[in-house]
């Protein structure tokens, strides 16, 4: 592949892989949410997002040509050669963590779709066409649940802070761009994310003003994620994720 090849590979696995890695979080849910409804729409959203990076990542191995389709990539790399943002990787933790973390990707998300839907790759274009249908009930779901916790009972607030807390140092990465970002952007390829940015910050403020939440005050971000350094929770991630086709690589369903 040429510069421009890569780099376009590299922004199709961020894509792809941040949306499997949340997906697999959200799956672990099934079984143990706190009730059935929820399980059922948190099912749905973990379901739409495996769907999404399967497309990506099928573009990612086309572009690649290297016989590796989206199967062989989502289960046939190592955590080093993942480009998910760091905050799709934190554990699940309490549900009003879940939901929090929910939130905050999808702020980002939504409007990043919505900038790809006009790229000038028309596979990408394609896919973010689509997603962001999916998407928009994503971001709509997981703020109504952030202003019902917030503005809830004692106990679902303290919990939702805490978990706002906590996460806020993982949402930089998602809004700050780097040389693959900025080349595909002068490209006409890739998102603008100074704009993206814009529409989070006015989205978050929002909805955690209505939540009656208090907004961290501004401090060191985590990075890495998308250059495929990650914490310890993406290890045990990808184990389980990807036992069954390691062990069985040639298993045809």
């Amino acid at each position: 592949m040429n510069t421009r090849e890569q780099q376009q590979f590299e922004y199709l696995l961020r894509l792809g892989d941040s949306d499997l890695i949340l997906g697999q979080r959200l799956s672990a849910w099934l079984g143990h949410a706190p009730v059935l409804e929820e399980e059922m729409a948190t099912g749905n959203v973990a379901l739409d997002l495996v769907g999404q990076a399967r497309s990506w990542l099928s573009l990612a191995g086309e572009l690649e040509a290297q016989g590796r389709d989206a199967d062989r990539l989502a289960y046939f790399r190592d955590a080093f050669d993942y480009r998910n943002v760091l905050i799709t990787e934190r554990p699940n933790g309490d549900y009003a963590y879940t939901i929090m973390r929910q939130f905050l990707f999808d702020a980002y998300h939504y409007p990043l779709l919505q900038q790809l839907s006009g790229s000038a790759h028309e596979g990408i274009r394609e896919v973010a066409a689509k997603s962001v249908k999916e998407v928009e009930y994503h971001v709509r779901r997981s703020s109504e649940w952030v202003i019902r916790m917030g503005d809830g009972t004692q106990e679902s607030h303290q919990r939702i802070q805490a978990a706002l807390d906590d996460l806020w140092m993982y949402t930089g990465e998602m809004l700050t761009p780097d040389d693959v970002d900025d080349a595909l952007l002068e490209a006409g390829v890739g998102a603008d994310l100074e704009q993206v940015a814009w529409s989070w910050h006015d989205r978050v403020r929002a909805v955690t003003e209505e939540a009656t939440l208090t907004l961290p005050d501004e401090s060191w971000m985590q990075q890495g994620g998308k250059q495929g350094r990650h914490t310890e929770h993406l290890g045990y991630i990808l184990a389980e994720m990807q036992h069954l086709p390691r062990s069985y690589p040639d298993a045809r369903w």
